[in-house]
Parts: C-alpha cells; sequence; structure tokens
C-alpha cells in the first residue's frame, strides 16, 4: 500500500471505488445517489471516497460493491493481480470455485 506524506497508509479502495465505477460509465454523483447519498452531496462524497480523503464505513462499502456489481473484497485488495482474480471468480458457479480450490 501506498503511504501518505503524513506516514499514514492509503487504503486501496478509492483506487477501486475509481476503477468499477468508470468502468461502468457511471458519474460520481450517481453512483452516490444508487447507494442512498443526497443528490446535493453525493459526487461530493464519491470523490472523497475515491481521492483516499475519507474511507467508506464497511456498510457503505457494502452498498458501493453492490452498486458496482463487484465483490466487497475487490475494494479492499491491495494487489490489482488479486483484485482482477477476485472479480473473475465472482463470476464462476460453486461448483467451478470447487474445482479451482481443489487445484489449489
Amino acid at each position: 500500500m501506498k503511504k501518505a506524506s503524513s506516514s499514514r497508509t492509503i487504503s486501496p479502495i478509492g483506487p477501486r471505488i475509481r476503477a468499477a465505477r468508470i468502468a461502468k460509465d457511471f458519474s460520481q454523483e450517481k453512483l452516490g445517489v444508487l447507494i442512498g447519498l443526497e443528490e446535493g452531496s453525493a459526487g461530493t462524497r464519491i470523490s472523497r471516497y475515491e481521492n483516499s480523503i475519507h474511507e467508506p464505513a464497511v456498510g457503505t462499502s457494502i452498498a458501493l460493491a453492490k452498486a458496482l456489481n463487484v465483490p466487497l473484497a475487490y475494494l479492499y485488495c491491495e494487489s490489482d493481480v488479486l483484485a482482477a482474480l477476485i472479480v473473475n471468480l465472482a463470476k464462476l458457479s460453486l461448483a467451478e470455485l470447487q474445482k479451482i480450490q481443489k487445484k489449489l
């Protein structure tokens, strides 16, 4: 994970929200409204999440994941490769996942 200038650790959730939002072709305001934020502040709130100014509470993260159609784990994953795998694995059936798990 990256470090901010104040030496605090920056969560991967901001860039993950931005990537998933852009992939869905949602504006920040649209995403905010989809998760129940007030229209007047929705875009600003999502911008603050994406820029790691604020980190959403877990309940908000769950709503974001649902609206963006990605697993919650994707939003918190530090590795880009693992994050992409999580998205792809989530599309598989339980039987397919069990086969992969056995191989691992």
